[in-house]
Protein backbone atom coordinates (compact mmCIF):
# COMPACT_ATOMS: atom_id res chain seq x y z
CA UNK A 1 0.00 0.00 0.00
CA UNK A 2 1.12 3.17 -0.68
CA UNK A 3 0.38 6.50 0.84
CA UNK A 4 1.85 10.37 -0.14
CA UNK A 5 3.35 12.59 2.04
CA UNK A 6 1.03 15.96 1.90
CA UNK A 7 2.51 19.47 2.03
CA UNK A 8 2.22 19.70 5.51
CA UNK A 9 4.68 16.24 5.99
CA UNK A 10 1.26 14.80 6.73
CA UNK A 11 0.53 11.12 5.70
CA UNK A 12 -2.95 8.91 5.88
CA UNK A 13 -2.86 5.48 7.13
CA UNK A 14 -4.52 3.48 4.71
CA UNK A 15 -8.45 2.19 6.35
CA UNK A 16 -7.26 -1.39 6.20
CA UNK A 17 -3.90 -1.01 7.86
CA UNK A 18 -5.72 0.86 10.54
CA UNK A 19 -8.48 -1.48 10.76
CA UNK A 20 -6.07 -4.55 11.22
CA UNK A 21 -3.97 -3.05 13.74
CA UNK A 22 -6.57 -1.26 15.84
CA UNK A 23 -5.23 2.72 15.38
CA UNK A 24 -8.32 4.60 16.38
CA UNK A 25 -8.58 8.40 16.68
CA UNK A 26 -6.38 9.29 19.66
CA UNK A 27 -3.87 6.75 19.19
CA UNK A 28 -0.07 7.27 19.92
CA UNK A 29 2.38 6.44 17.52
CA UNK A 30 6.55 6.27 17.98
CA UNK A 31 8.16 6.88 15.20
CA UNK A 32 11.66 5.92 14.85
CA UNK A 33 14.22 5.80 11.71
CA UNK A 34 15.85 2.50 11.41
CA UNK A 35 18.25 1.45 8.71
CA UNK A 36 16.94 4.00 5.90
CA UNK A 37 12.98 2.93 7.21
CA UNK A 38 10.24 4.86 9.07
CA UNK A 39 9.25 2.39 11.51
CA UNK A 40 5.87 3.48 13.48
CA UNK A 41 4.82 1.52 16.88
CA UNK A 42 2.06 2.12 18.76
CA UNK A 43 2.47 3.28 21.91
CA UNK A 44 0.80 1.23 24.60
CA UNK A 45 -1.76 2.97 26.75
CA UNK A 46 -1.62 3.21 30.43
CA UNK A 47 -1.49 0.08 32.66
CA UNK A 48 -4.68 -1.52 32.09
CA UNK A 49 -5.05 -2.34 36.25
CA UNK A 50 -4.34 1.40 36.99
CA UNK A 51 -7.15 3.08 35.96
CA UNK A 52 -8.80 0.76 38.30
CA UNK A 53 -6.44 1.01 41.37
CA UNK A 54 -8.30 1.83 44.44
CA UNK A 55 -11.73 1.66 43.28
CA UNK A 56 -12.65 -1.50 44.92
CA UNK A 57 -14.54 -1.33 48.07
CA UNK A 58 -14.19 -4.30 51.11
CA UNK A 59 -17.11 -6.02 52.00
CA UNK A 60 -18.17 -4.43 55.57
CA UNK A 61 -15.47 -1.86 55.37
CA UNK A 62 -12.64 -2.61 57.32
CA UNK A 63 -8.96 -3.49 56.66
CA UNK A 64 -8.15 -5.50 53.71
CA UNK A 65 -5.88 -7.66 55.53
CA UNK A 66 -8.56 -8.63 58.10
CA UNK A 67 -11.15 -9.19 54.95
CA UNK A 68 -8.53 -11.76 53.78
CA UNK A 69 -8.03 -13.77 56.95
CA UNK A 70 -11.68 -14.39 56.88
CA UNK A 71 -12.31 -14.47 53.02
CA UNK A 72 -9.02 -17.52 53.80
CA UNK A 73 -10.57 -19.13 57.31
Amino acid sequence: MNARVSEKGQVTIPKRLRERLGIRPGTVLDFEAVGGRLIGVKKSGEDAFSRWRGKGRIPGGGDVNDYLKKARG
